[in-house]
């Protein structure tokens, strides 16, 4: 006989959990005894705050491909938790929460840290908005069954976390049924699509004189760089990329075009705006990808006609129209499109495409002249793009970044070149703050040999810095790079740009609006025991500091004073947001929102007729 606890723990390791990640309390007391014993032993990594437990969760999973496991006790631990769960299901993120849950007989009465207004018990009802499926574990015989279908739910089709709550009694409960063989609970091999689909696909292709593809998370989700990487060498198709799609092709391969949508660059949201067919890799169009789908901002469908390939029928049709739309996992319809293309077919299609490519080279090259301001930028205050230009000499290919929100993140997006898939860790649609630095502890765990290094903004940092408690404690040797710009600068130059002026968004000291607040992070991280923290003082220390720091071999940060000024801090703006502007906006903000809600096409409105108005740029 054997307890939950213990199956749970058998069940982990037999799925292949190196670690699970949680914090105790009393609602999950019974749980992790059994990681003790023989058998259902598991490591536990104990983070600061459940939320980071979650993130780290997300990251591992995003870095290998397989999931773990991150548990929490009852009640405001479980509820802890929800931010980073809905941050996981927007991005198709799989993990598993296991929460404690009162005891079987108490249910209903009010215990210590119990939700049962509305519904007994109501906190699965809570998750089950942020969670792909929910488990409620109520018979101990039910822990086997329930362990594999969690397993079953978070790792097939598109993947997302799962949440299974065990009340306390069930947890100390016994049974004679052992963890089940997983291999013989899953599908077998990946979806293929529909061979009609596979046909039609192939002949937009080849008859394209300007086509593009758009790598988003699917791509990465699905393994699918190597027959990416085919299909678009033997064709000759220039790719851009979404938030989560970056790596999905080397970004120094010659047919990278560069980040779409907001903020995109100029040759990406220009060939892909003036693209025929556009094939999209498990893209799901989010407004930010697609300039919240102003017509010939970063797409123009129709106009373009668009092959969309998603492991989720419902995203196929759902904010552009398609011409063809196939079901099915992005890798293996990329082998079955490069199957059904003859060598002498692709030659004929590269060949016709020569101005294509030369129309992206003069973008890039343009590209780069507009860039240069904010790439070389020498004084301190710095440059975001400075920055990072000066990690990227000392960062080898196969390192890891994870990215916070704001400005860090637009400007690594947009700016940052990553060489191989699973290789940049970031928030996706949902965007919150808080992740990057348990982020970058998962990505450690899961892949110690590769460096790691937390591109993060003050503001995003002091969501979670107590982490560096963590890193410290298991000996986690992650650089943190601190780009300080003393607020949430993004948010401010938002404000500026719609309404003028700015509010509670940076951090200045009390009666003195003009002058910055800052934490001495350098002094914050030695208090946690950190033996390598400093701020550079020059541009042409970035790049040793942060080689030192990688070298050092231990946890690490690296302070790096940005300005704030708006015309070269960080990303350039190129895309549109339709964020609706209050009506004292200057009056050019309040034009060109209604010609960009005119032209927006998500909604199948027919924008044939509308005249198309350059975008004045987005905010946030």
């Amino acid at each position: 006989m054997k307890t939950v606890g213990h199956l749970i723990g058998r069940a982990l390791k037999a799925y292949g959990a190196p670690y699970i990640t949680g914090i105790p309390g009393h609602g999950n007391w019974n749980l992790i005894d059994a990681f003790n014993d023989p058998g259902s032993d598991i490591p536990v990594v104990q983070p600061m705050h459940e939320q980071a437990a979650v993130h780290i969760a997300d990251a591992h999973y995003r870095v290998t491909g397989s999931p773990i496991a991150a548990c929490t006790s009852i009640g405001p631990g479980a509820a802890n938790t929800i931010m980073a769960l809905a941050n996981a299901h927007c991005d198709s993120t799989a993990l598993l929460l296991i929460t404690g849950a009162a005891s079987t007989h108490m249910r209903g009465h009010g215990v210590m840290q119990e939700l049962d207004r509305e519904n007994t018990p109501d906190f699965i009802k809570v998750t089950e908005h942020v969670t792909k499926r929910n488990f409620e574990m109520i018979t101990a015989d039910s822990a086997p069954f329930i362990m594999h279908r969690a397993f079953n739910a978070m790792t097939s089709g598109r993947p997302g976390p799962v949440h299974v709550d065990i009340p306390l009694d069930i947890q100390a409960a016994e049974t004679d049924i052992d963890v089940q063989d997983l291999s013989k609970r899953l599908p077998t091999g990946r979806q293929r699509a529909d061979s009609l689909a596979i046909k039609n696909a192939i002949e937009l292709l080849l008859g394209a004189e300007r086509p593009c593809i758009v790598a988003g998370g699917g791509a990465i989700a699905s393994n699918a760089s190597l027959a990416l990487r085919r299909v678009v060498e033997r064709l000759g198709i220039p790719v851009v990329f979404t938030w989560n799609g970056k790596g999905a092709l080397p970004e120094d391969h010659q047919m990278n075009a560069g980040t779409v949508g907001w903020p995109g660059s100029l040759a990406g949201n220009t060939l892909a705006s003036e693209a025929d067919v556009v094939m999209s890799l498990g893209c799901k169009f989010t407004d930010w990808s697609a300039s919240s789908w102003r017509k010939d901002v970063s797409f123009s469908i129709p106009g373009s006609k668009l092959i969309q390939i998603d492991i989720d029928p419902r995203e196929i049709g759902k904010n552009y129209p398609v011409e063809v739309g196939i079901v099915g996992d992005v890798s293996m319809v990329l082998e079955d499109i490069d199957a059904g293309i003859s060598n002498e077919q692709a030659r004929q299609a590269f060949e016709k495409r020569s101005a294509h490519h030369e129309r992206l080279a003069k973008l890039w090259a343009e590209w780069d002249e507009i860039m240069k301001p904010r790439r070389m930028y020498n004084n301190i205050p710095t440059t975001m793009l400075t920055t990072l230009r000066e990690l990227r000499k000392v960062f080898p290919r196969n390192g890891i970044v994870t990215v916070g929100s704001g400005h860090p993140q637009s400007s690594t997006k947009q700016d940052f070149p990553i060489y191989e898939p699973r290789t940049h860790i970031t928030p996706g649609s949902y965007s919150p703050m808080g992740f990057a630095l348990p982020a970058a502890i998962g990505a450690k765990l899961a892949k110690p040999e590769a460096p790691v290094v937390c591109i993060v903004g003050d503001g995003d940092f002091m969501m979670c810095m107590q982490e560096l408690a963590t890193c410290v404690a298991y000996d986690i040797p992650v650089v943190f790079l601190v780009l300080n710009n003393s607020g949430y600068i993004s948010i401010r130059d938002g404000q500026d740009a719609l309404m003028g002026r700015n509010i509670i968004s940076e951090f200045s000291k009390p009666g003195d609006n003009s002058e910055p607040y800052s934490v001495k992070f350098p002094a914050l991280a030695k208090s946690f025991g950190f033996d390598f923290a400093t701020q550079v003082q020059r541009v042409d220390e970035i790049g040793s500091t942060i080689k030192a720091a990688l070298d050092s071999g231990a946890p690490a940060l690296v302070e790096v004073p940005i300005t704030r000024d708006v015309s070269v801090a960080a990303s350039n703006v190129v895309g549109w947001w339709d964020f609706p502007p209050v009506p004292t906006a200057p009056k050019a903000v309040l034009n060109d929102y209604t010609a960009g809600l005119a032209a927006e096409q998500h909604q199948g409105r027919d924008t044939s007729n509308v005249k198309v108005v350059k975008a004045e740029g987005a905010v946030g």
